[in-house]
């Protein structure tokens, strides 16, 4: 089943700025659709609106077909997965659960069908009579999702649900909730300020910031072509270099970059460039001072290795090399390498090239 929200908007404070401005955009039946974007950007506010948590002020919500703007949370019939879990902690996991059955008055022979059923789903069939506190908080999260499953919700809804866990258990929860979604097919709409939890689990991504939609698109549309200077920005960790328009191209420094066709002559321009995007190349004794960037620092992390530049223009770049490539530059920190900025996206005022 698919969601469509069309002009959501949400004020907390009479006179004050929208968390949530005119959020329209449609969750695909049976896809994930994340909303993606840094803290206060309104995201979990848009999803609350969904749920039926929050009132919208203005704008609609449908699932599917029904206009379910104005109804209560129980009628919706979704499922809502937090940060924090929010289990009954004098409860067992079956009985967690089970909750939601119980409260819809089902049959106790469907209620344990059911429970049992999901504990196979999540792979908790072993723990079933635990109490929340004597499971990791991964198996509490997992049991969370189980909780949202039983009442078999046309959609699912997560709020940075792997938000209170440690790295290396919300990568092994990413990769489980991708297989669990496989197994369900569930219309999916998930919070998480995460890129890496957006690019790897979606099928939609929607980038929001100040209570607006910056951009809706696939991981990939995303990643490679933001629509605007915040989410090249945000995704990625760009670095940010400034410089103007000059004879139809963005001037930074000794770079001279795109083809910004009728742009304004001495325009501001921005131009975005990951650390994986700038390419490095042992400098000729011969090349012009300009076109060469100062090592400053060097960090190894892993398999990469960071590269900390600064341009003659003073501004600072962060360059990720994998330790072959920069073993093969044999660089060290005071050398100085071309840099070579063709990866960069510019942006010129109020419109991307």
């Amino acid at each position: 089943m698919s969601v469509t929200v069309e002009g959501l908007t949400k004020k907390f404070a009479p006179g004050g700025r929208p968390a949530v401005h005119q959020a329209t955009f449609t969750a695909p039946s049976g896809a994930i659709t994340t909303l993606l974007g840094p803290s206060g950007s309104g995201k979990t506010t848009v999803l609350r609106m969904i749920a039926g948590l929050e009132a919208a002020d203005a704008g609609t919500v449908r699932l599917g077909a029904l206009d379910c703007t104005r109804l209560p949370v129980r009628e919706r019939g979704v499922g809502v997965v937090f940060q924090g879990y929010a289990l009954f902690k004098h409860l067992s996991v079956r009985r967690n659960i089970a909750f939601g059955l119980e409260v819809r008055r089902r049959p106790k022979a469907e209620i344990d069908r059911r429970v049992e059923e999901l504990l196979a789903l999540v792979q908790l069939e072993a723990l079933g009579d635990r109490l929340p506190d004597q499971l990791s908080g991964g198996q509490q999260q997992r049991v969370a999702f189980a909780r949202a499953l039983a009442i078999e919700p046309r959609v699912l809804l997560l709020d940075e649900p792997f938000g209170a866990l440690d790295s290396r258990v919300r990568v092994e929860l990413r990769t489980w909730l991708a297989e669990l979604h496989r197994k369900t097919h569930l219309t999916t709409i998930l919070v998480t300020h995460d890129q890496d939890e957006a690019l790897e689990l979606s099928q939609q991504v929607v980038v929001m910031n100040e209570g607006r939609i910056e951009q809706i698109g696939s991981p990939d549309e995303i990643y490679d072509r933001p629509a605007t200077a915040f989410v090249a920005a945000f995704i990625g960790n760009a670095n940010v270099l400034r410089g103007t328009v000059k004879e139809g191209q963005a001037a930074l420094g000794a770079h001279a970059l795109g083809a910004l066709g009728s742009a304004p002559e001495g325009s501001a321009v921005q131009a975005f460039v990951r650390p994986d995007e700038v390419k490095l190349a042992r400098a000729d004794p011969d090349a012009p001072a300009m076109s060469l960037g100062l090592v400053e620092a060097l960090t190894r992390i892993g398999g990469f290795v960071k590269v900390g530049l600064r341009l003659p223009s003073g501004e600072r770049l962060t360059v990720e090399l994998g330790k072959a490539e920069f073993e093969a530059l044999s660089v060290s920190q005071g050398d100085r390498v071309l840099v070579d900025l063709g990866g960069a996206k510019i942006f010129v005022e109020d419109y991307s090239i």
